[in-house]
């Protein structure tokens, strides 16, 4: 592998999803060799260990470009909570201001970094192909499912009580729906203050700690379906709390979609080859 070492990184968990960040500006990682150490850094124990890399480089129409891949080194075209990380870690590299754009493959994302550094805030593209009126069977009980795609494609389902998600997410994941992409599945509680999703992820093949495209997608068909109104506050798997701000018009339309949480910067270091054996 031409990959250049010792090679710095930063590792940072938004509201619970993981993330290892490289500034690959300098092309450090060549572009054929990134769904490979994508792979390899993200596998646990073994090496860094993440739910995805982000890795920062150059662009003309943009303060950056990020190339995102998950775990298993697929790429996907947006994550919410990896978003957020990538501004902070931008802002803390000195790439960027507070306020910044970057282009992911879902499109122009904008980001604003708080004065309390890791509250990060960023403008989500509009969420599209909104379905409703789908169903699954899970266990032999018939569900409603809502489908949009807020960056990713997500299924979503309320539920009430415990259900077996990696188990059920995974039937979902692969049910012919949602072919040939498939799709993310989120589980889906009401409660007084907001709502709590569990989510299984395309990409990690199991339940995560949280998806901020998930909140959104979840928000969304609460306030669609439940009467929630924006902002809407999520609770995810690792405890922490995303808020979602939108606009929601007849259509369905939502405009000005914004995801709202905490950052954590877990550790700053060097990869060593060996990190990759």
């Amino acid at each position: 592998m031409a990959v250049e070492f010792p090679l710095p990184f930063e590792k940072m968990s938004g509201a619970g999803n993981d993330f290892v960040l490289i500034d690959n500006r300098k092309g450090a990682i060549p572009l054929a060799e990134q769904a490979d150490f994508a792979r390899k850094v993200c596998r646990r124990m073994f090496s860094v260990g993440a739910d995805g890399l982000i890795l920062i480089e150059d662009c003309g129409e943009a303060d950056f470009r990020w190339q995102f891949y998950n775990a298993d080194g697929s790429v996907a075209e947006m994550c919410g909570n990896g978003s957020r990380c990538a501004a902070r870690f931008a802002f803390r590299s000195g790439i960027t201001g507070r306020e910044m754009t970057f282009s992911t493959l879902a499109g122009i994302i904008s980001a604003k970094v708080g004065e309390q550094e890791e509250i990060v805030s960023v403008k989500m593209t509009a969420p599209c192909d909104f379905r409703l009126g789908l169903s699954v069977t899970l266990d032999e009980k018939e569900f409603p499912v809502s489908f949009v795609n807020s960056g990713v494609p997500h299924a979503v389902i309320f539920v009430e009580g415990e259900v077996p998600v990696t188990v059920w997410g995974r039937s979902v994941r692969y049910d012919k729906q949602f072919e040939p992409a498939g799709t993310n599945v989120d589980f889906v509680w009401l409660k007084d203050d907001g709502i709590k999703v569990r989510t299984y992820e395309r990409g990690i093949e199991g339940e995560t700690m949280a998806c901020g495209t998930g909140a959104v997608a979840a928000a969304l068909y609460a306030a669609m379906q439940k009467g929630y109104e924006s902002p809407v506050s999520v609770e995810t798997l690792g405890g922490d709390t995303n808020t979602v701000y939108f606009d929601l018009q007849d259509g369905p339309v939502a405009k000005d979609v914004f995801l709202q949480g905490p950052t954590r910067l877990v550790c700053t270091g060097q990869i060593t080859p060996e990190a990759l054996i």
